[in-house]
């Protein structure tokens, strides 16, 4: 035990100032940031490493640096950042940045552009030369797009692929020929960016494939869930900042429900009563067959139709005419009591028929 930490002592005393240095401004890089990743610059030529950099200016920045003071750097910042030790192998930098890691993510898949493939890559997807016209004239490049398995014919003076054909799987290595009809074609099969190999935020550790989300299939996932959360609340009546407004109507519908019910003689209940009161006397005259029998108020009305019926107990408003009629009738009770003997019989009829 004494001679490893013996070991470790010399090791330590032998670090180079400069290489001192270099780990302490990694470990203040990796403090100032809530999100901080390991990316994979490998393969980016050096003008567009550059322009990626410029690029996430503002959102994010990137460090490199060799790859054992990187480790160094974050063993000595722990607080869980060692984890990222791990993806500290190859061309990596590190990347931090105060976004989420998933918005970081996006980010830099967002940033990836096309390049061309080189003989002996390989390939990271299926290599597809895609159906159509090439636009090259008749000559030996017919063959050579035969050769690397293309469906080319020449017709109506240009070579022409007629089918969409597959010439590389991915995983499988790059020939010369094959590039050289790539490159001819100007098809650029890879995508040239930082491929973030792991980030750690908020004492979690990420992968790609844990930040690869669809956005609209997770917005509809949340939305779904505050609704079915709403409807919960609302049914349990459970009173909070978004159900309450709801449960306050509810509870002022079911209130007027019951007193329409028990007809209770209330001014904001009257207007439906006294509409629901004529739409029962216009039924029960109309189902009378002899005209005879009815005051002559009460002859020759419409009988009212099933929506009437229906919406009686329900409708804050009575039909215009309908309430015209009812003032009419009250106003033939009150101030015309000196009228013929016929507008008296009909007066009592109508107060025989509401009891």
């Amino acid at each position: 035990m004494s001679s490893t930490s013996s070991a470790e002592l010399r090791k330590t005393e032998t670090i180079p100032e400069w290489k001192r240095e270099e780990v302490d401004e990694l470990v203040e890089f990796v403090r100032q940031y809530d999100s901080v990743g390991v990316v994979n610059v490998a393969g980016i030529p050096s003008r567009q490493l550059q322009d990626m950099r410029r690029g996430l200016h503002g959102s994010a920045a990137v460090r490199m640096s060799r790859n054992t003071l990187m480790r160094r750097a974050v063993d000595e910042v722990d607080e869980g950042l060692e984890q990222l030790t791990d993806y500290v192998s190859g061309q990596v930098a590190f990347i931090g940045t105060n976004d989420n890691p998933f918005g970081l993510f996006k980010q830099l898949e967002a940033s990836k552009t096309p390049a061309p493939i080189g003989a002996g890559e390989v390939a990271p997807n299926d290599v597809v030369i895609p159906e159509g016209d090439t636009g090259i004239d008749p000559g030996p490049f017919v063959g050579e797009l035969q050769q690397v398995g293309a469906n080319a014919r020449i017709q109506e003076g240009s070579i022409k692929v007629l089918e969409d054909s597959t010439v590389l799987e991915a995983g499988e290595e790059v020939t010369q020929q094959l590039a050289n009809v790539l490159s001819e074609l100007g098809i650029e099969p890879k995508e040239v960016g930082l491929d973030l190999r792991a980030v750690y935020a908020d004492g979690v550790l990420f992968e790609p494939d844990e930040l690869a989300i669809d956005v609209d299939d997770y917005r509809a996932d949340v939305e779904a869930a505050a609704s079915a959360g709403f409807n919960l609340a609302v049914n349990a009546a459970v009173p909070t900042a978004l159900s309450t407004p709801t449960l306050l109507a509810k509870a002022a519908g079911e209130a007027k429900s019951v007193g329409l019910f028990a007809a209770i003689e209330d001014a904001d209940l009257m207007p439906d009563l006294v509409a629901r009161a004529d739409a029962q006397l216009r039924a029960l005259a109309a189902a009378i067959d002899d005209e005879e029998a009815l005051p002559e108020e009460l002859r020759d009305l419409d009988e009212p139709g099933d929506e009437a019926d229906a919406d009686a107990d329900e409708t804050d408003e009575a039909d215009a005419d309908e309430d015209a009629d009812a003032e009419e009738a009250e106003e033939a009770d009150t101030d015309d009591e000196d009228d013929d003997e016929d507008d008296d019989d009909a007066g009592d009829a109508m107060g025989a028929l509401f009891g």
